[in-house]
Order: structure tokens, then C-alpha cells, then sequence
């Protein structure tokens, strides 16, 4: 079996590489980074300490680790902490956010010779996996060193469940070289044991997300942030983050629907992809809206819509307006994370799409946090900002809600350090 899968995973890159380069380097301007991905160059790790080696996959995952990698530290270090990810913006938020990591790199290309080039230079007594990161080389020869392998903050979306369920015995022989699935929600838990994992191989230990550590700021920093964007205090903005394809008109349109009945209003729009900000940017101008970018300032003022492409402010402009929406939710994509803005106590709407994070979804709507909005007509209440009490205590119960979610990170670090020991007895053997 894994004679074929690596033969076809050559051919896979030997197609796509050609196309990811043309992309990567044509149209974004930037490295494919392929020595980097091949493990070579590595740095050994100085030898005589232990060491966990965990896994994102990208800037979302790598942002949900910071607390848990910092609390790691505070307890352990004497420990090396080694993080990997597998795209370039989590290979750049990561050296950036991740100050007590170790050593920051790419995960290798899922070929033997290369994640062995990794083990041999790291050494890592464990390896931790984020979410639902299952390179079945990797698990592999990290199995073939007598290591131990922990998921942890674990999710099955629906797409994933049917995915792993048609590969069957496939996904069941991957699944074994796992020792234990932390996962977010029962439900999470019940699929996985749907799809052939033993209850005892799972414990259900929350949403590290919902533990994020996020910048605080005062009331002055932020009416100076807002200052330098050209807005004075009585102006109301709505913040819309990682939106897909297909929302900007909709939100635009009942943008310009809610200006025809209030005055004072701003919007500003982060899409998910920042290369996609220049056609949102001609969407808008053709909508006549004056528009501008962030990496084109803004601090005149003289802007309805601003576009937000710059990578890692995102949760700063929440923490400025006066209600988000969280996009991915009005197509079928599955939402985006919802807890930012919840950190900041902001009332959080989102689409009817909200797969991905149903638990939390439903959990914020119960708790009065947050709603969703289906129509147009709801989406351009959303913009009116109507009942401004109200939305001010959503967003109190928002953040209170996000308070009660608290513990998946002391559940992790147990486990970590239970596998931790157990690594280092079966050493002594």
C-alpha cells in the first residue's frame, strides 16, 4: 500500500509542481521553497534534551498553538519544542508568532528519505499532530522509530468523514499508527469511532481555539487606531473576515442598501486570499464606493470600503468595530473561526454555511453571542447596526461564552506529558 501511494504521490508532484511554481513564483511573487519541503539543510538538534515535534498545517491551526506551545515552555524547558507547517503564510506567521518554538520548518514532502531526514536531524521523542494532519508516510517512520503520536485539537468535518469513510481500510490502517485522538466535540469522537478508532484511543479535550491569546488594547489605542484609519468616534464600522468568493457582493450590495437609510457607516472587508483584493477592489469601485487598501493607508479618511490585505491584522480590526461577520458562511465552504472577534466581545454574525465549526456555532447562537444571517434583508440589518444596546450585550455574552470554553489547553499538555513519560520508560527498557 505504500509502495503505490508514494509512486503516485511522485507523479502527483511531478504534474503539479510545474503549476505550483507558475503560481507561486509568477503570480504571487514568491518561493516554492522545494529544498526546504525535501528536508535538506536541516540544522541537527543540540543533542541531550527531549523534544515534541508538532504539526500545522496552516496560518489558522498555527495561530490556535501559540498559547498551548507558550504554556509548554513555562513548564518544560528543558524540552526542545519543534514546530512544522505546510504552507508558506504558516511558515512566516509561525517564525513571527511563535517566539518559543525551538526550530520552525516545513514539514517534509511526504516521501520516506525526507521525513527520515527530519527524524535524524530533530530527534523527537513524540510527534503531536494539529487537527487532522494524516501523512501516512510520516506516521509511518515516526511508528518505525517506536515513537508515539498524539492528535491533538482534533476535527472530522462532514466532507472529511465521507472522505475517510470511502477510503476505508485505507483510513483504518493510517488511524492505527495514532496512539491517541484528542479531538474538540462528542461528535467529532462519534465519527471517528464510525470510521474503525477504538473509544480508547479517544478523549474529548475542547477547542484549543477558544483558548487563543490575542493583543489587548485600551480604549485610547484603539480611538488612536481608528484616528489613523481617518474615522472619528461616531462613525460605525462593520468588519467582514476571510470571505470566499461569492460573499463580497452580497455584503456589498447590502452595504450600499443599509448607507441609503444611516449615515456614518464603514465597512471593511478582509478577504481570505489577499491576492483576490484587487477584484474586490474593482467590485467596489464599480459600485461607487470610494475604496482603498490597508497597504495603501487609509489615514485620510476618504473611504466607504477598506480592503484588508495584509496578513495578521485581522484580529486588530475586530477588536475595533462595532459587529463582525465571519465569512466562508453564505457559500458552501464551511465557515471560519469564529472566536476572534468573540475574544473582543464584539457580537459575531455569520451564513448558514457554518459546517466547520457547527459545535461552536450552535454554541455561540445558544449562548446569545451570535446570528445568523440568511437573507439579504438580515444582511443589511447586520450594516444598520439597529438596537446598538443589544448588540453590545451579544457581544458581552460573545466573550463570556468564549471564557466558559476554557481547558483544552491543560488537557493537552497532560496528554503530552503522559505520552512524554511513557516515551521515556519505554526508552529505559
Amino acid at each position: 500500500m505504500y509502495a503505490i501511494y508514494s509512486l503516485l504521490l511522485f507523479m502527483a508532484l511531478l504534474f503539479y509542481l510545474p503549476i505550483y511554481a507558475f503560481r507561486m513564483k509568477v503570480l504571487r511573487k514568491d518561493r516554492i521553497y522545494l529544498r526546504e519541503r525535501l528536508a535538506r539543510g536541516l540544522f541537527p538538534r543540540a543533542p541531550g534534551r527531549k523534544a515534541v515535534w508538532i504539526h500545522a498545517v496552516s496560518v489558522g491551526e498555527v495561530l490556535s498553538l501559540q498559547n498551548l506551545i507558550h504554556e509548554l515552555k513555562v513548564r518544560h524547558p528543558e524540552w526542545d519544542v519543534c514546530f512544522s507547517t505546510l504552507t508558506n503564510t504558516g511558515i512566516g506567521v509561525a517564525r513571527e508568532k511563535l517566539k518559543d518554538a525551538d526550530a520552525v520548518f516545513f514539514v517534509p514532502l511526504d516521501f520516506r528519505s525526507a521525513v527520515r531526514r527530519v527524524l535524524k536531524a530533530f530527534r523527537p521523542d513524540i510527534l503531536v499532530l494539529a487537527e487532522s494532519e494524516f501523512w501516512p508516510n510520516l506516521l509511518r517512520e515516526v511508528k518505525r522509530q517506536g515513537k508515539r503520536i498524539l492528535l491533538i485539537n482534533g476535527r472530522i468535518s462532514e466532507g472529511s468523514f465521507k472522505k475517510y469513510a470511502d477510503l476505508g481500510p485505507l483510513t483504518r490502517k493510517v488511524f492505527r499508527n495514532v496512539d491517541m485522538f484528542l479531538v474538540q466535540t462528542g461528535q467529532d469522537k462519534e465519527k471517528l469511532e464510525q470510521l474503525g478508532v477504538e473509544p480508547g484511543r479517544l478523549q474529548v479535550a475542547g477547542n484549543l481555539k477558544s483558548e487563543i491569546r490575542l493583543p489587548d488594547f485600551t480604549v485610547d489605542e484603539l480611538e488612536a487606531f481608528r484616528g489613523s484609519l481617518g474615522m472619528d468616534g461616531r462613525e460605525k464600522v462593520v468588519v467582514a473576515g476571510s470571505t470566499r468568493k461569492g460573499e463580497e457582493e452580497r455584503l456589498l450590495k447590502a452595504f450600499a442598501s443599509a448607507r441609503e437609510k444611516r449615515d456614518g457607516l464603514r465597512f471593511i472587508l478582509a478577504p481570505r486570499h489577499v491576492e483576490r483584493a484587487g477584484e474586490i477592489e474593482k467590485a467596489a469601485l464599480a459600485m461607487g464606493f470610494k475604496t482603498t487598501r490597508r497597504t495603501q493607508g487609509g489615514s485620510s479618511g476618504d473611504w466607504d470600503i477598506l480592503i484588508l490585505d495584509t496578513i495578521g491584522e485581522l484580529a486588530r480590526f475586530y477588536a475595533l468595530s462595532d459587529a463582525s461577520f465571519v465569512g466562508g458562511s453564505l457559500v458552501n465552504w464551511g465557515g471560519h473561526n469564529i472566536l476572534e472577534p468573540a475574544y473582543y466581545g464584539k457580537p459575531v454574525f455569520f451564513g448558514p454555511h457554518m459546517r466547520n465549526f457547527a459545535f461552536l456555532a450552535e454554541s455561540f447562537i445558544r449562548a446569545g453571542g451570535a446570528r445568523i444571517v440568511r437573507t439579504d434583508e438580515e444582511l443589511e440589518g447586520m450594516f444598520l447596526l439597529r438596537d446598538e444596546i443589544g448588540l453590545r450585550e451579544m457581544g458581552g455574552k460573545a466573550k463570556a461564552h468564549l471564557a466558559s470554553l476554557g481547558g483544552a489547553t491543560d488537557r493537552t499538555i497532560l496528554a503530552i506529558e503522559r505520552f512524554m513519560e511513557q516515551n521515556i520508560h519505554n526508552a529505559g527498557k
